[in-house]
């Protein structure tokens, strides 16, 4: 009994692949070519390579989180208040504040 693949019959090839183990590689040429043997006929290509794109939204909110949380419009008249010394806190408020954050 007989079995038959197709494969055995490599004889016919004008450029059968080689491991690189078995070739004597002399010079970086030589490697390579040993390293990528094409079959006859065999296109050569290029390898793809990934890429990224960023989109206008990324850049949108790249701009948001960089900008300031801080609005001068309510911060100004503060500062210069207590430059002045004119700055007046509520004492009940400040209590208020102080046993609301202790108890967090």
């Amino acid at each position: 009994m007989s079995i038959s693949n197709g494969i055995g019959n490599l004889q016919g090839l004008s450029n059968p692949v080689t491991p690189a183990s078995a070739t004597v590689q002399t010079g970086k040429e030589e490697q390579i070519k040993s390293s990528v043997s094409l079959a006859p006929g065999a296109v050569k290509t290029t390898p793809v390579t990934d890429q990224t794109v960023i989109s206008s939204t990324s850049e949108l909110l790249t701009r948001a989180l960089s900008g300031s949380d801080v609005r001068l419009d309510k911060i100004q008249p503060l500062q210069a208040a207590i430059a002045a010394g004119t700055y007046q806190v509520s004492s009940s408020d400040l209590a208020d504040k102080l046993i609301t954050s202790l108890l967090k």
